[in-house]
């Protein structure tokens, strides 16, 4: 098994740029919300195998909803902070947004 490095030394370029770390936490919460998300289907499976009303269900399906549109805009908050950070000029960056936006428009 091949396990990650779980800090990577600082060197010029990742010690000035303030979105070096931005990733690896991103990843890190993005694993942590989709595994709470992955035991709230599970526990939607056992209410339906064991009987539970169908209100408890849709309720219990509406936090999970809930979850995975969070577990979303989390998504899309990383790409446009990449999308931003990667841009080399204030014109490419407003593209960057507009793209983003558009990209919440149709999936939002």
């Amino acid at each position: 098994m091949i396990k990650k490095a779980t800090s990577t030394p600082a060197t010029p370029e990742t010690s000035a740029d303030p979105a070096a770390g931005y990733r690896g936490d991103h990843e890190k919460d993005m694993v942590n919300r989709l595994r709470r998300i992955e035991g709230q289907v599970r526990g939607l499976v056992d209410m339906i195998q064991t009987g539970r009303s169908c209100e408890e269900v849709a309720t219990q399906m509406s936090a999970t909803r809930k979850a995975m549109d969070k577990a979303f805009y989390r998504m899309m908050t990383c790409t446009l902070i990449e999308a931003v950070h990667e841009s080399k000029t204030d014109e490419e960056a407003i593209q960057e947004v507009e793209r983003s936006a558009r990209l919440l428009e149709k999936f939002a």
